[in-house]
């Protein structure tokens, strides 16, 4: 069964537009592990416009499952991952002032970079992910730099769904085939929600863990967070 990773940064969105420690993100963290989530993932951005360096520090006091901390690999993130030793640093190209995550990893131009980080990584004890898009020559280089795993970029899968979904998984699904048959781990997070994400497991079942926060605390809006968390792993089984 592919894990599901809840990603909580919108809760500290939340709290932060009103100073304070409501709602806390580490009961948050606390309760969705409580409700079934396999993982908890965080990305503390340089501006902290949501998780803090000090929320990263506070929640990995609490988790007992997996703890993903995502980010640009500059030397503040690096401090962090050698500091907090999570189960996964998954590392995005995000310069810092982008809203969200928008793109890949050019594994090809970037090669000795990420050869440099994740040899880092790995002496320190921690499983590595990078943020990539799905191109079979993205996932050669992906296995040349020496990640555990890639993470699919699924903005394009998710923004194609409701028009054609066959159309919409193809370059993910020759993507994902690729980079099983290299032995990456895979795993997919962006825009993912109880919509598309369990044709995507569907057509590509090896993919290892999901990570999602946006849609997820929306659903939770309605749903409430425990009935949401069900609804997603669900989708997963």
């Amino acid at each position: 069964m592919t894990k599901l990773s809840v990603n909580i940064n919108k809760i500290a969105t939340l709290r932060n537009a009103r100073g304070g420690d409501n709602p806390n993100v580490v009961k948050v963290a606390q309760d969705c592990e409580r409700f079934g989530a396999q993982g908890i993932t965080v990305h503390p951005r340089p501006d902290e416009r949501h998780i803090t360096k000090k929320d990263v520090y506070d929640v990995k006091e609490v988790v007992t499952t997996e703890f993903n901390i995502e980010g640009y690999p500059d030397e503040r993130f690096m401090t962090i991952i050698e500091e907090v030793r999570p189960t996964q640093a998954t590392l995005v190209p995000d310069p810092p002032d982008v809203l969200t995550s928008n793109a890949g990893w050019n594994t090809i131009e970037n090669e000795q970079f990420l050869i440099k980080t994740i040899d880092q990584l790995k002496n320190w004890g921690v499983r590595t992910s990078i943020f990539i898009e799905p191109e079979r020559k993205m996932m050669d280089g992906a296995q040349k730099c020496g990640t555990d795993r890639v993470e699919l970029y699924t903005e394009m899968y998710a923004s194609a769904f409701h028009t054609g979904r066959q159309s919409a998984i193809a370059d993910y699904k020759i993507a994902a085939d690729h980079a099983h048959e290299l032995g990456l781990g895979i795993n997919a997070g962006h825009d993912l929600d109880l919509h598309n994400l369990k044709y995507l497991v569907e057509t590509i079942p090896y993919v290892d863990e999901v990570s999602i926060g946006h849609a997820l605390f929306c659903d939770a809006i309605y749903l409430g967070l425990e009935n949401t968390i069900q609804s997603y792993l669900r989708q997963l089984d």
